[in-house]
């Protein structure tokens, strides 16, 4: 009989510590669901911008601007209709020609297809930011001496690439060129003289 009860009490305590055990882990898990709906929603919260105007805080060319925009106004939209700054250029407005290219933080950007709102402090550089002290980027004043530009549409654009290249690699080579302004369209199709005063812009002549 003491070895059948001996059984009978171990078995118990198994049990016990069974229960114990999934009863914690349950209350565990739980826990964490909790946690983490507390935090999605939380986090939810903090995203929400509209339905209507929202105030925002710009740093564009070095200079501080709150704003107030709409959630869906994009960047190319500020700069021009509130800041004033036309160099950014509005052309197919979907980001396939990047005519409104800027500098978030150094890189460059299709700002048609930026959100003003998810800017947040970046820093924004446009084409009127690049000359410093009066005094043209040294690729601006390689477009003029190259004739790099036809109807000028595409120019603004074309020049934040070609500087943001210059920028991360001084010494370009040809293909480096092409490669950095893939993505810019030119209707005029004065791709030649772009690669031209780029090249000429880092101390280099076409190859």
């Amino acid at each position: 009989m003491a070895g059948k009860d001996d059984e009978y009490e171990r078995k118990q305590s198994r049990d016990i510590s069974r229960r114990r055990f999934l009863k914690g882990a349950g209350l565990t898990a739980l826990s964490m669901a909790n946690l983490s709906e507390a935090q999605a929603a939380k986090e939810a919260s903090a995203a929400i911008r509209g339905p209507g105007a929202t105030a925002v805080t710009l740093r564009v060319n070095n200079a501080v601007h709150n704003l107030q925009v709409e959630p869906c106004e994009t960047l190319a939209e500020t700069l021009r209709t509130q800041l004033g700054m036309t160099g950014t250029k509005v052309s197919c407005d979907r980001g396939t020609c990047s005519a409104c290219t800027v500098w978030l933080d150094g890189a460059t950007m299709c700002a048609c297809m930026t959100l003003t709102v998810d800017v947040q402090d970046r820093a924004v550089t446009t084409i009127e930011g690049l000359a410093q002290d009066g005094k043209l980027h040294p690729v601006q004043e390689a477009f003029i001496e190259k004739d790099a530009t036809m109807c000028g549409f595409c120019t603004p654009g074309m020049v934040m690439s070609c500087a943001a290249l210059l920028a991360r690699n001084s010494s370009p080579t040809l293909d480096d060129v092409r490669e950095a302004t893939c993505g810019n369209f030119c209707r005029c199709g004065t791709y030649p003289k772009v690669f031209a005063a780029t090249l000429a812009a880092a101390g280099k002549g076409v190859k």
